[in-house]
Formats: structure tokens, sequence, C-alpha cells
């Protein structure tokens, strides 16, 4: 879990990403999770988007992706959000949130 300023700082770096995948108005399927797990793995820390025809919201979306890949909702705003899961080895972000 965590702390909120371990959540600032990862939202400090979020800020300048690009949002890496976009759930549309198809359902989140195994796809677009393991496409989502694979990048976690090897970025740690994604944005991604969800659109405007989707039926999820934001939240939603980001709850259903970090369930299903085990990361962290770092933030929701508007339509995007941010997943951070920690890497076992050779974390970027370990040494920013201690």
């Amino acid at each position: 879990m965590l702390t909120s300023k371990q959540r600032a700082v990862l939202r400090a770096q979020a800020n300048t990403l690009d949002p890496v995948f976009q759930v549309g108005k198809g359902e989140i399927d195994e796809t677009l999770i393991k496409s989502t797990a694979d990048c976690l793995a090897a970025r740690e820390l994604i944005k991604m988007k969800v659109l405007e025809n989707s039926m999820y919201s934001a939240r939603e979306a980001a709850e259903i992706l970090a369930d299903a890949t085990g990361a962290e909702v770092v933030q929701v705003i508007g339509a995007k959000f941010v997943l951070y899961l920690q890497k076992k080895k050779d974390s970027k972000y370990a040494d920013l949130l201690r």
C-alpha cells in the first residue's frame, strides 16, 4: 500500500507521461489485461486513458486493471489514470519511495 507521500512522488513522475493504452467501448478483456501487465513489468509506472464511448468510468477501469495485474492506482483525473507496480529488481522508483 502506498502512502500519500509516495503517491505524490509517483504523481509527479507520471505528470510527463503519455497514455500508453486506451480503454474503448469494448470489455476489459484478457488481451488488455495481459498487455497492461507486460507494460507494467517493463515500465513500473504507466498512464492510461478511458475513451468517452467506454462503458467504464476512469475509476472503474483503473480498479479493474489494478486488481487484475496486482498494481496500485496512483491517481485518477478525468479520463486518465496512473497505475504503479514495483519491479522485484532494479526498480527505477524504489529510491524515490523511501
